[in-house]
């Protein structure tokens, strides 16, 4: 058997595979590793699963000038970046060196099949998602009729987290929302995990809350990858309270706005919401105090026109019918003067019922619970306006205290 040197044998190898071997393949496979050189050249490391499982993995290389135009090509087709995770269907030829061994040299890569794959992991979910029955949980929880405590998951450096807060705050009915932010991670490989640690967290404490809403803003289209994983899909599809989405973005919607309760295309929309809900409760409230004075109205003037009637036929009859049945008129007119008034009887019991739940509005009768009621400088205290060194007074039901504000100090 003839005797080679490692050199010879790798050689032999090359010529070989170089002899046997198409000039290229169109090959499919996971981006397992990818990084970037300071000159430009990506080295990647493809692999391929089974059952979650690596059965095949290569080392490849996509050189600089053909990265820069294909990275950027790419991205542009499908909207996202080429990175760890990714399955592409891409066209190279093997190569092997004495020294380095064997590797894959990238040449193109088919956009429309990334695509596809996307759909195709998208759809997985969604049936998944369905065939678990946990699809659409969170749609038939009912909304309270005031939704006051919010729970929202953003990042408190978030573009949209801060318009949403300055949507609330500046509304023109001065409505208070109590918004507790638990923060996460809303965008990139960890995201998905943080928001479902958030999730945990307010389900710790769900009593405290109305409604939980996720929102982000200010990201591009390629960074909602993470919600249509399928882990945090499924948190949102199953928590106990209903779950508001505003991701803000204009293209197709992702898998946990699908199953969120409801689904808002901004931050500044989600906050419109809110608001809107609280004029639609305070109208229908105001709805029925008025019914209920017009219906004591109209019961008051049936009677009246009812006697006035009486009146008149008893006016317009003869004087002989009038002592022939005096007997009986004087019978029916107690009749009559009993049923007018036991109606108003009736309808001043409505009207007291009506001025009874007026009283309970009492700022008197605020104080009679054990609730105080504090102004500063003889006007409502505004939060933002208050200062050290402001005078103000607490109104209980029996003093009135004063007092100066000597710190402020944030809610912890």
């Amino acid at each position: 058997m003839e005797r080679l040197s490692l050199f010879e044998l790798n050689e032999t190898i090359k010529k070989n595979l170089e002899q046997h071997l198409e000039p290229s393949y169109w090959v499919i496979a996971e981006i397992g590793e990818m990084r970037t050189h300071s000159s430009g050249h990506c080295y990647l490391e493809l692999v391929e699963k089974e059952d979650d499982k690596i059965i095949a993995k290569m080392r490849a290389t996509i050189w600089a000038y053909t990265y820069r135009n294909l990275a950027s090509w790419f991205e542009n087709i499908t909207g996202q970046p080429l990175k760890k995770g990714l399955k592409v269907l891409s066209l190279i030829t093997v190569q092997f060196h004495e020294l380095y061994g064997l590797s894959l040299n990238i040449k193109d890569i088919d956009a429309n099949f990334t695509l596809g794959e996307r759909a195709r992991r998208r759809q997985e979910v969604i049936a998944q998602l369905k065939e678990d029955g946990i699809y659409d949980l969170n749609q038939q929880l009912s909304l309270p009729t005031v939704t006051q405590r919010v729970a929202v998951i953003s990042s408190p450096s978030a573009a949209g987290f801060g318009d949403f807060m300055d949507q609330l705050k500046q509304n023109s009915k001065g409505y208070d929302f109590r918004i507790d932010l638990f923060k996460a991670i809303m965008q990139g490989e960890n995201a998905s995990e943080s928001i479902i640690n958030a999730l945990l967290a307010i389900a710790q404490q769900e009593d405290a809350y109305d409604v939980v809403i996720i929102i982000r803003g200010g990201g591009s289209q390629i960074d909602l990858d993470c919600f249509d994983n399928y882990d945090l899909a499924a948190h949102v599809a199953q928590f106990p309270l209903p779950v508001l989405t505003g991701i803000g973005h204009d293209r197709d919607e992702t898998i946990t706005d699908l199953v969120a309760h409801t689904k808002l295309k901004t931050p500044t929309a989600v906050a419109e919401f809110l608001i809107s809900g609280m004029v639609a409760f305070e109208d229908r409230i105001d709805m029925i105090f008025s019914r209920l004075y017009q219906l004591a109205r109209s019961g008051i003037n049936t009677n009246d026109q009812q006697l006035a009637r009486f009146e008149h036929r008893l006016s317009s009859a003869s004087n002989r019918l009038l002592e022939r049945q005096h007997y009986h008129l004087q019978l029916l007119w107690k009749q009559l003067h009993a049923g007018a008034n036991n109606g108003m009887n009736i309808n001043r019991k409505k009207i007291e019922t009506i001025e009874k739940s007026l009283e309970l509005l009492n700022p008197e009768n605020i104080l009679k619970r054990g609730y105080s009621i504090t102004t500063v400088n003889g006007s409502k205290i505004v939060p933002e306006k208050l200062k050290v060194g402001d005078n103000i007074k607490t109104y209980t039901l029996d003093q009135i205290i004063k007092s100066e504000v000597e710190q402020i100090s944030p809610k912890k």
